[in-house]
């Protein structure tokens, strides 16, 4: 029965693996080869406990962000310090880790329905299908499927729900933090946008330094906080609150628009 022995979503173990250290080994030249991952605080990683974390980041693609993670994470729990050298990490993966991503997005091809396998909780976007602005009442399954799959273990999560930068934190992960009590991590990503297509399954560019910071868990009251002070707690943490506007040098700023602009000819 061992090895049929599935998670709370009904996604077998064994399966889950095997996928997992693949899709690995088909991508780490990408973050240790064609361009360079510095990390920073792996050992924030090896002391939290095994359920209910909550990882909010910054976003800049679909897919090689979170697949970065789940390299770091691992790599992290296996011993390593900020480095994910020597992928021997991924033969006992960690299997309670979970995503929250657009449930059209995971749909839209047999590589995401893929990754979505290896970890998935898809959510329908409230905000936005099919490239149109809309307007929609939060399903109850989705949030339910949060809370599973924090019960089971580590949830990743980008509260600005889009690859866009200085965007506005979605207030629903601020209604999770306060419904669920989770131990929230922050997350800041750098270089993926300049390195990866907008779905971050193209390399762009090779030879970009890249750059993942795990940060200490946020101090959050969870009783009397409210979800406005928690929004801006998380725009702090991943360094996304406007006032990070006036920090930023402007050859970056237009650096930023020139991407943005190369997006919307592309797509």
């Amino acid at each position: 029965m061992g090895l049929f022995k599935k998670n709370p979503f009904g996604h077998i173990l064994f399966l889950k693996r095997w996928l997992i250290r693949i899709l690995g080994a088909l991508t780490h030249r990408r973050f240790k080869g064609f361009n360079k991952l510095e990390i920073d605080g792996s050992e924030v990683i090896r002391e939290l406990p095994d359920t209910n974390v909550l990882f909010v980041s910054n976003h800049q693609t679909y897919f090689a962000d979170v697949v970065a993670m789940f390299h770091v994470f691992n790599a992290s729990l296996s011993g390593r310090e900020d480095s994910i050298k020597n992928i021997g990490y991924l033969w006992n993966p960690k299997l309670n880790l979970y995503f929250v991503a657009a449930k059209e997005t995971m749909q839209s091809g047999l590589l995401p329905k893929v990754l979505a396998y290896a970890g998935s909780v898809s959510i329908e976007r409230t905000w936005r299908a099919e490239g149109k602005e809309v307007q929609r009442q939060v399903k109850m399954s989705d949030v339910s499927n949060i809370k599973k799959a924090l019960d089971d273990g580590w949830v990743i999560t980008f509260p600005q729900g889009t690859t866009k930068p200085w965007k506005p934190i979605r207030r629903g992960t601020a209604h999770i933090i306060k419904k669920n009590k989770p131990i929230v991590v922050p997350i800041v990503i750098d270089g993926f946008r300049r390195s990866f297509d907008r779905k971050g399954l193209r390399i762009k560019k090779r030879g970009i330094l890249q750059s993942m910071e795990i940060k200490k868990p946020l101090d959050i009251d969870y009783e009397n906080d409210t979800i406005e002070q928690i929004v801006e707690k998380l725009e702090f943490a991943i360094e996304q609150h406007p006032s990070f506007l006036k920090v930023i040098p402007q050859k970056e700023l237009q650096k930023e628009e020139e991407l943005n602009k190369e997006r919307q000819w592309r797509y």
